[in-house]
């Protein structure tokens, strides 16, 4: 890690706030929900593992439940579980992600599917389950992780993650219009994170800029801004948290 990963904060910016994120057993998505519960949020955290969703936020004041997004009928009756209990939706994290990596000779239809189907249909019925109860809300978000690659898929065997990374920007932009102005919806798109998805990749640190990984803190701030009153006048974003990889 850097020593970029404290995520103390006296603030509360996410105060009353009732938050959804996704991916929350690990990497970005548990980073995350550790800073939006010190900005004072109610957090519901999502993850199809089960186990390790309970083992890393146990003894918390959360809502866990571990949950395939690829299974919309499984996502919308979990998230209206989810919401009675707490009593609303006011957000999204939208941090669940895979990656396959290889030549596109190899990648499988299986494989390409699998990974479309959790980058960027995941995505949607995690949005879509929630609507009921962001619309009711004068100011709800939505952030929604995508990647640098899907900006700039500037290396060999990216071709589902690319794609499915490029169509989440996407849906970002026109779910932006089709909810305002009581709903802002934004990303992020990472470089490389000090996660596990970034075995394999690390040393292609000398293409980014700032010639060095990002810490997952460095990226739950960003999505805590965007989550956050601070970017009240923002919506339809895609804000790259890359260490100028896609500039450089």
């Amino acid at each position: 890690m850097s020593n970029n990963s404290s995520i103390q904060s006296d603030s509360q910016r996410l105060a009353g706030r009732r938050i959804v994120i996704t991916g929350a057993a690990s990497g970005i998505g548990r980073v995350t929900a550790r800073l939006f519960m010190e900005e004072g949020a109610k957090v519901i955290l999502l993850d199809r593992n089960a186990d390790a969703l309970q083992t890393a936020f146990e003894g918390l004041d959360t809502v866990v439940a571990g949950v395939d997004i690829t299974r919309d009928n499984e996502v919308v009756k979990v998230i209206a579980q989810a919401a009675e209990t707490v009593g609303g939706i006011d957000g999204v994290i939208n941090a669940a992600g895979i990656m396959f990596t290889g030549p596109t000779a190899d990648l499988s239809p299986q494989s390409w599917r699998q990974v479309i189907d959790v980058n960027l249909s995941g995505t949607f019925f995690v949005i879509q389950a929630c609507l009921p109860w962001l619309k009711s809300n004068d100011f709800s978000t939505v952030v929604n992780v995508a990647s640098g690659a899907g900006l700039l898929p500037n290396a060999p065997g990216l071709a589902a993650y690319a794609a499915s990374k490029g169509g989440v920007i996407a849906l970002t932009k026109a779910l932006a219009a089709d909810l305002a102005p009581n709903i802002r919806v934004n990303c992020v798109c990472p470089g490389m994170v000090d996660t596990p998805m970034a075995d394999g990749f690390r040393a292609n640190v000398g293409n980014y800029a700032l010639k060095r990984i990002a810490d997952p803190a460095e990226i739950a701030r960003a999505m805590l801004f965007l989550t956050s009153s601070e970017s009240s006048y923002v919506t339809g974003a895609t804000l790259a948290v890359d260490g100028g990889r896609t500039f450089h």
